[in-house]
């Protein structure tokens, strides 16, 4: 019989976000595997199997005799650097999670929604700079997922939303929101909201890939840019 504490993937779960809040340099020492299965609650088993799994994917790395460290192991040639994420890969997860988020809306958002979503459509009119507009527009599509009344897609936005504030590359963001760009933003936008308004998850899904689409053509086009010599 299994034990109550015997969770590899609730312990994998923990592991992850102890790492997270861990220099990921190499250096910085883990707790012993009894002191992790003491304090997260789990058996040891499952911390050690989930330290595997950490190690498989060069999370961590261990030192005989010393001990398990957080990070690619010193001197790795090959380790990406920690939360390196650029926004064509937040772009290809936009394209595949956002237009079911829109077709789940478009059947269940509450009439309260909506009216919030065509006010942030409307703010999105009077922004004055790039970085008002990046603030309106992450407000709206945030609220397009919280219409959809799915926790689950929720958190996968937030997730992805934080990706989009890195510094990395909100200035390839920005000068992908050019004035002419952005009218063409609102259209889509609009064309949202209406498809929402009207229940009509088809044309929430097809307006919201058609958006995407769009913002990931223009970043596409200034990756391609900043490639060229003497550009930017």
């Amino acid at each position: 019989m299994t034990p109550a504490n015997d969770n590899s993937s609730l312990a994998l779960e923990r592991l992850r976000t102890l790492l997270a809040e861990m220099p990921q340099n190499g250096e910085a020492r883990l707790p012993t595997e009894r002191a992790l299965a003491e304090t997260l609650g789990i058996s040891r088993r499952s911390v050690r199997r989930a330290i595997e799994v950490l190690e498989a994917e060069g999370q961590v790395w261990r030192r005989q005799g010393s001990g398990t460290y957080a990070g690619p192991r010193p001197g790795a040639l090959d380790a990406p650097p920690p939360q390196a994420i650029n926004p064509i890969e937040v772009m290809e997860v936009r394209l595949r999670i956002e237009p079911q988020i829109a077709q789940l809306a478009a059947l269940r958002a509450r009439p309260e929604a909506i009216e919030r979503i065509s006010a942030l459509v409307d703010r999105l009119d009077t922004t004055g700079d790039g970085d008002e507009r990046e603030l309106w527009d992450s407000a709206l599509h945030r609220e397009i997922a919280r219409a959809c009344d799915n926790r689950m897609f929720l958190m996968i936005f937030d997730a992805i939303d934080r990706a989009r504030h890195d510094d990395q590359w909100r200035a390839l963001r920005a000068r992908a929101r050019s004035t002419a760009n952005f009218a063409i933003y609102q259209r889509q936008h609009r064309a949202i909201r209406d498809a929402l308004a009207g229940r009509d998850p088809v044309a929430a899904g097809e307006a919201m890939r058609a958006h995407i689409l769009t913002l990931n053509d223009n970043l596409h086009r200034q990756t391609s840019l900043e490639a060229l010599p003497n550009v930017g």
